[in-house]
């Protein structure tokens, strides 16, 4: 976001440290009342000469304590909805800015989570990223990216249960057979593999479609289908992808954790570790919720408007505005 959006300045600044992982950044969304809703972010700048001071708190923050650069989504003072969002980026160590203590989860524990508070923050007016009003753009576009690259690791979860699965079916003994030459299992083998074919097949085409920066992608990320395919803008295809990547490799680490039998629920086998880090990626608002459920629909409506009365090139960010 940094490269594609910020000045000149910044990238100069931040990009080399950040590429090679000497520093790290943390993207800044969600809030203690606003996830899915990001429109309704609370978090606020307000202009003081060079500076913005900000006053907010943001939640939920993967990185966060570990991070040297925070990018912001921050509320111009008195505008409301999607058009008073902008970007900041706001970097470890401003008086201010703190940081609250790991928070303690069920499962991926390797990433950690805190919450975010500003107190009259003094941000540079350098530090926005993009113009005024574009933040919710940037926003979106920064969800399309995240989507595929937490289905790209939900995959190799995905993979190497399957693989471990296969393993133990192979030297685990029932009634004087292996567990592999029982039929059940081996059709169970063959929908798990097929499962994970078919995600990582779909994780690639949504990769391919937003590399290629398919048009309003990022106005109808919140509004996609259920179901993802080819003739799907690529907002569309990285929303739905996560909806339908996560429910496949959950069964598939779900299945190879209950051929594992009791052994399986052991925190000696990392089959349970893997079921505890996936279902947090299907709790996230960027993933299959009550509130997605509803996004399904209103993509369905927006997808007919488009087709009967709208040409190609208008800008569909105005019916996203319709629900927010």
């Amino acid at each position: 976001m940094i490269d594609t959006y910020g000045s000149k300045e910044l990238r100069e600044k931040h990009i080399p440290t950040l590429a090679t992982f000497e520093n790290l950044a943390s993207y800044c969304l969600t809030e203690p009342n606003s996830g899915s809703d990001a429109a309704s972010l609370r978090t606020t700048a307000r202009r003081e000469g060079d500076y913005y001071v900000v006053n907010g708190s943001k939640a939920f923050i993967s990185g966060a304590g570990s991070s040297k650069v925070y990018v912001v989504m921050v509320r111009h003072d008195g505008q409301p909805g999607a058009k008073g969002i902008f970007c900041l980026l706001i970097e470890d160590g401003m008086e201010g800015f703190t940081q609250g203590k790991k928070e303690q989860k069920l499962g991926w524990n390797t990433q950690p989570t805190r919450i975010l508070t500003f107190e009259d923050v003094k941000v540079p007016v350098t530090n926005q990223i993009g113009p005024d009003n574009y933040g919710f753009n940037i926003a979106m576009a920064g969800l399309n990216g995240g989507r595929i690259n937490i289905a790209s690791c939900s995959l190799g979860a995905a993979q190497q249960s399957l693989d471990l699965a296969i393993e133990h079916l192979k030297v685990r003994k029932q009634f004087g057979k292996h567990l592999s030459e029982f039929q059940w299992n081996q059709f169970k083998l063959a929908e798990m593999a097929t499962k994970l074919q078919s995600s990582r097949l779909m994780v690639r085409d949504a990769a391919h479609q937003l590399d290629a920066d398919s048009i309003h992608k990022a106005s109808l990320c919140a509004m996609a289908k259920l179901h993802a395919n080819r003739k799907l803008l690529a907002g569309e295809n990285a929303s739905s992808l996560i909806v339908v990547i996560i429910l496949s490799v959950l069964q598939i680490v779900n299945q190879a954790l209950q051929m594992f039998g009791g052994y399986g629920y052991l925190k000696d086998y990392p089959l349970q570790q893997y079921l505890r880090d996936l279902r947090v990626r299907k709790q996230f608002g960027k993933h299959l919720s009550e509130f997605q459920w509803n996004q399904f629909k209103l993509a369905e409506m927006a997808t007919k408007l488009q087709s009967s009365r709208l040409d190609n090139n208008l800008d569909l960010k105005l019916i996203h505005s319709f629900f927010i």
